[in-house]
């Protein structure tokens, strides 16, 4: 053949092979054989190894996988992957609908629908012109990583979109020109019982559940591992695009799946009242899919609807997802150990003998507290109740007091601390137990990582991972330690080079201009979190003027309740704290609230709300700050109730939504002026 007919011939099999694989793994039911299919991709694979140069991103020999890469790189989400409230029961779910509807009636006449809730993982997949060009996971909601080779091992992955037709089953739609979609990567339940039976046969450790086993072949450094097993994926949702989308959630399915996407079996219910039957229907026929689900997803089904009631937290308001009843087990109490936390409690956890719940190896559950203990009279070799309520940890429900044999134990609460061997505090009234060694290794720990975590002090570079290295090294002894840390010091570590010494301590001195509002929410007092430190700092100019504060003084301001009051006074009395702030003191690090002239900043934005997007020349955290100092409101979604949308660059779907419904766009510079009237 000539060079314009291999061409020709090439263009072919890829249309082919993607319509047979479409149709094999997608819909279940293949044209061709087996032996059909592996003629046309041999075929194609002897052109595009003549002719390199021809071979693309979306070809279907791609799905081989990429070679292994060092790590996996990072990828900001178009707009937040967010999770799902609970429920347990339609009364729940009625109550749901009846919060939602104070916000907007119209959710009383609402239509749904009913989809599973896939047991697997998460991905978020970039088209561009039609072709599959990254997809990750979905990570914090914010951020996730970058799988895409793994990915295009995915044979019901679309490469490019719409999947070709060459029976004539009528003209697909025209793909946007930028779509991304979320999707959940899972195995058959057929499928991995294959795989376990073949890791049997060969004496190899089986894997215990068909999730984790998904997440960790995604997850994969070598996609030629990947690969090998057996990934399907389903598609149920539109996080961004280029141009219109369908109006509801019911068209947005039969849109992906006229894209050629897989889409999950899902239901379209007319009102509240016949979602109670057909999730009873539901729950029967969970044990005959040949995937796992853990409940079903109930979605407002217009999209409109859905966007103007927003967010709570990280859940969008206009779903809910509604848990199958919890499997419950019984195993033995072998132990119950104690974990201390970054603010010094103590807390009880349940070491079990092992005892597998919906195909997890358990071994370890929530004791919750010690007065927990107390009240169900758990005693270590009893005979416990272990549930697990939808979520991966299981807690203890309670002892099986009648298979009790009288060599049980009861349990007492540690006298000493189990990190430090200090004495603890039980305050009178409070149900938690403290160690207030703040030099205890244990919360010494997680005490510098909320210092300079992002919320707090943002001390850029200072990982986890260096903070433990430092407290293991003695390096640091508290969070005042960190200013006097030296380069040659640092050098001294595991990891460190020149560069890297130079842009810590460099991250470390910058941090020394934060607000007092930063600086009280990273010294982790009870009850003292971002919100409190900012109502705190506009009411006191330093530290020096809010230690001299008494508990009527405190609980006499907004939002402060008699416990936090004696929480921030205690804190304050302690003598290593005290002995804390003055080295702060020494070192130059002594914030001071900013106060306008006039006592109080302008309320130039009182009554406005405002989303913010994209990325910005300040952190999020401040521009709220100073949105809200000035009297306005910040929200996390863009509905008609938000007056101005703060976009920067890769504003993504939050600026085509302000677009769509009219919300004026600004930038930073913008809102300056807004605020300065």
């Amino acid at each position: 053949m000539t060079d314009e007919e291999q061409r020709e011939r090439l263009q072919d099999l890829r249309r082919l092979i993607r319509y047979h694989n479409h149709r094999y793994h997608v819909l279940s039911d293949p044209e061709i054989s087996d032996a059909e299919f592996d003629r046309l991709n041999r075929e194609l694979l002897e052109i595009e190894e003549a002719h390199p140069e021809w071979v693309t991103p979306d070809s279907p020999s791609r799905r081989v996988g990429a070679p292994m890469s060092e790590r996996f790189e990072k990828v900001a989400h178009p707009a937040p992957i967010l999770s799902l409230g609970n429920a347990f029961s339609f009364g729940e779910i009625e109550a749901w609908l009846e919060r939602i509807a104070r916000i907007d009636e119209r959710a009383l006449e609402a239509d749904f629908t009913l989809e599973p809730k896939l047991d697997g993982l998460s991905v978020v997949l970039h088209y561009r012109d039609g072709v599959f060009v990254q997809g990750a996971t979905r990570g914090n909601g914010e951020v996730g990583e970058d799988i895409t080779p793994n990915l295009r091992t995915i044979n019901a992955l679309p490469l490019r979109i719409p999947v070709d037709r060459p029976d004539g089953d009528g003209p697909a739609p025209a793909p946007p020109g930028y779509l991304v979609v979320r999707g959940e990567a899972f195995f058959f339940l057929d499928e991995f019982e294959r795989i376990n039976q073949r890791l049997e046969e060969a004496g190899e450790r089986t894997y215990v559940n068909p999730r984790n086993t998904a997440s960790g072949t995604l997850r994969q450094l070598d996609p030629s591992l990947t690969a090998a097993r057996p990934l399907t994926l389903l598609v149920y949702q539109v996080v961004a695009a280029e141009g219109g989308v369908p109006p509801t959630q019911w068209e947005t399915l039969r849109f992906l799946e006229a894209l050629g996407f897989p889409v999950p079996e899902a239901e379209h219910l007319e009102s509240l009242a016949e979602i109670g039957p057909r999730l009873e229907t539901w729950a029967k026929r969970r044990a005959e899919l040949n995937y796992e689900i853990d409940g079903m997803v109930i979605k407002i089904n217009s999209r409109e609807l859905f966007d103007s009631l927003g967010v709570v937290g990280k859940d969008p308001r206009g779903a809910i997802a509604f848990k199958f009843p919890a499997q419950e087990v019984s195993t033995t109490l072998l132990d119950v150990g104690v974990n201390v936390g970054r603010t010094g409690v103590l807390t009880p956890y349940a070491i079990l003998e092992p005892v597998e719940i919906s195909g997890v190896t358990v071994r370890q559950a929530t004791l919750h507290n010690f007065d927990y203990i107390e009240e169900k009279d758990i005693r270590i070799g009893d005979r416990v109740l272990i549930k697990r309520a939808g979520d991966v940890i299981p807690y203890v429900i309670g002892p099986l007091t009648g298979a009790r044999t009288g060599d049980e134990k009861p349990f007492e609460p540690p006298a000493v601390c189990p990190s430090c061997g200090e004495p603890v505090e039980n305050p009178p009234g409070e149900v938690a137990w403290y160690c207030v060694n703040l030099s205890c290794p244990a919360q010494l720990v997680r005490t510098l990582e909320h210092f300079v975590g992002r919320s707090a002090l943002d001390i850029v570079g200072l990982g986890i991972k260096i903070v433990e290295q430092l407290v293991e090294a003695e390096r640091v002894r508290d969070p005042a330690d960190l200013y006097t840390l030296t380069k040659d010091e640092l050098l001294e570590l595991e990891g460190f080079a020149e560069k890297k010494a130079d842009n810590l301590i460099e991250s470390i001195r910058v941090s020394k201009a934060q607000p007092l509002s930063r600086f009280l929410n990273a010294l982790g007092i009870r009850g003292v979190g971002e919100v409190m430190a900012s109502d705190l700092a506009r009411r006191y100019r330093d530290m020096d003027a809010l230690s001299a504060a008494t508990v009527e003084e405190l609980t006499a301001l907004e939002g402060v309740g008699p416990n936090i009051a004696q929480a921030i006074v205690d804190w304050f009395s302690r003598d290593a704290n005290r002995q804390l702030l003055e080295k702060f003191r020494e070192i130059g690090f002594w914030p001071a609230a900013e106060v306008d002239p006039g006592g109080s900043a302008p309320q130039t934005l009182a009554g406005k709300t405002f989303v913010i997007t994209g990325t910005l020349s300040a952190p999020r955290g401040e521009i709220k700050e100073q949105i809200e100092r000035h009297g306005g409101k910040v929200v996390g979604s863009v509905s008609g109730k938000t007056d101005y949308l703060v976009a920067g660059e890769n504003a993504g779907s939050k600026l085509t939504r302000a677009e769509e419904l009219g919300v004026t766009v600004i930038g930073e510079n913008a809102l300056a002026e807004l605020a300065s009237g």
